[in-house]
This record gives C-alpha cells, structure tokens and sequence, in this order.
C-alpha cells in the first residue's frame, strides 16, 4: 500500500509540476505567445523526451489542442511512452505518399495528437533543414494551439539547432547529477550558434519538496524551471552564465526560418 501511495504521490508531482512549467512557457513571451516548442538536452538519456510528453499531457489536460511531434528519428521514444502505434509517419508526409491527416494519431487523451516518424529515415539531418519539413510546422501550427517537437540531443546531431530557427522556443532539458557541466554549456554555445530561442533550461530527475516551484530571473527575463522535476535556480544561472546564454522571454521576437 504504501508503495502504491508512493508512486500515485509521483504521478501527481510530476502532473503538478508540468502545469508549472506549461505556466512558464506560456509566460516567457507575452507579445508573442509561445505555440511551438521543441525539447533538447546535451546528451541520451536526460528525460527530453519523458519531459516533451508529459508536457504534451498537461498541455491538453489543459483543454487545448496539442500534437506531439516524433523528430529524433535515430531513437524514437514518444510511440512507446504514448503507448500508440503510426501506420504512416514523418517520411511519409513529406514525400507525399499520405496526407498529414491521415499520419496524425489520435491518442488516449483529448486534444492529444501525435506525429510519429518511420525507423531508419534517411539524412534525417537533410530532411529537418528542407523546405518540406519547415511547410509541415507551418501547417501543425495552423492547426493546433501548441506543436512540442522531440529532438534528438544536441551534443550528437545538428538537428536541435535545425527544429530550434523553425519553433517559437526550446527548452534544454539538464539531467541532475548526471550532465557535466562542460557537456552543457557546449549544448548551449551550439544552440545559440544556431541562433535559437532558449526559453529555459529543465533539470530533470531531481527531488523536489512540497513548495519549490518557482522561476529563475536575470536582467528582468524569465528563465522557467520546475524544480518538482526539475533543479532549483542557481543550477540553471551557472549553466547560462557559464556559456554567456542571453536571457530570452518578455518581449522578444523570434526569428524563423
């Protein structure tokens, strides 16, 4: 029993502290609200795609439409957390074999729509950077409230920094205890040479206490965390001084591709 009353404690956790930072996201910009957002981290295994998907959850809990979008094609991950399977994916779309419509999944959850991708893609670096991949998020994005795209880790492919020029934002997800601190400040050096809009940095695995959600601010621009999930703030102000991140949010604008 108490084990069961553990891992419900958790779930609830986790479920309260991805509203915290869905908050945030919607927070970071207040001219221009944020609809797509893709999820990074410096390396396998951080939580970037666990945080992508329960983000995704909150968000359409929430009673908006959200898709969830499968782009690390070399180690897919949402299709077994989403515990849903694609006939038709990614590839498929753009070479126009289907139609989006009938690639997008349906899944348990209202308002929740997935993306998935086919395995062993070709070039998936080439495929992100075409002209066919940044028409496919101008149409996700026309038809639902928020796009989350999982991306695959910064610290081995170009395909962050690529998803980044095409989204509103990112958010770079930091493992506690796990990332050292150079591999994170070389992810961040990397996104910022692709000129992306770094919302906040999300620590993952971490133990949170009963009131410790809260957002991190430098120079007046708001930095999210949820720190239920995610590390407290001076954890996020040593990744982004020590890489001279500029602080993003309030009312920049963001440039796409």
């Amino acid at each position: 029993m108490a084990a069961k009353k553990r891992r419900g404690d958790s779930k609830l956790a986790v479920q309260n502290a991805m509203k915290t930072l869905l908050a945030n996201v919607r927070f970071a910009s207040v001219d221009r609200p944020i609809q797509s957002l893709a999820i990074t981290s410096s390396k396998p295994k951080e939580g970037k795609s666990t945080t992508a998907y329960n983000l995704a959850c909150a968000i359409a809990s929430s009673g908006a439409s959200v898709v969830l979008v499968e782009c690390d094609m070399r180690r897919r991950t949402l299709a077994s957390l989403l515990r849903v399977h694609a006939q038709h994916g990614l590839y498929s779309v753009l070479s126009e074999q289907v139609a989006l419509e009938d690639a997008l999944v349906k899944t348990d959850q209202a308002n929740l729509f997935f993306l998935d991708c086919e395995p062993q893609i070709p070039n998936p670096a080439d495929i992100i950077a075409s002209r066919r991949f940044a028409d496919l998020m101008a149409r996700l994005e026309s038809q639902f409230r928020y796009v989350i795209v999982d991306t695959p880790p910064v610290g081995a492919f170009v395909d962050a920094a690529e998803v980044g020029q095409l989204v509103d934002g990112v958010l770079f997800v930091v493992r506690e205890n796990f990332t050292k601190r150079s591999e994170a400040i070389a992810a961040v050096e990397q996104l910022r040479k692709g000129d992306v809009n770094i919302i906040g940095t999300v620590m993952s695995f971490c133990d949170g206490t009963s009131n410790d959600y809260y957002s991190y601010y430098s120079k007046g621009a708001a930095h999210p965390v949820d720190s239920s999930l995610f590390a407290d703030s001076e954890a996020v102000a040593r990744v982004e001084q020590a890489s001279g991140a500029r602080p993003q949010g309030g009312g920049s604008r963001f440039a796409k591709r």
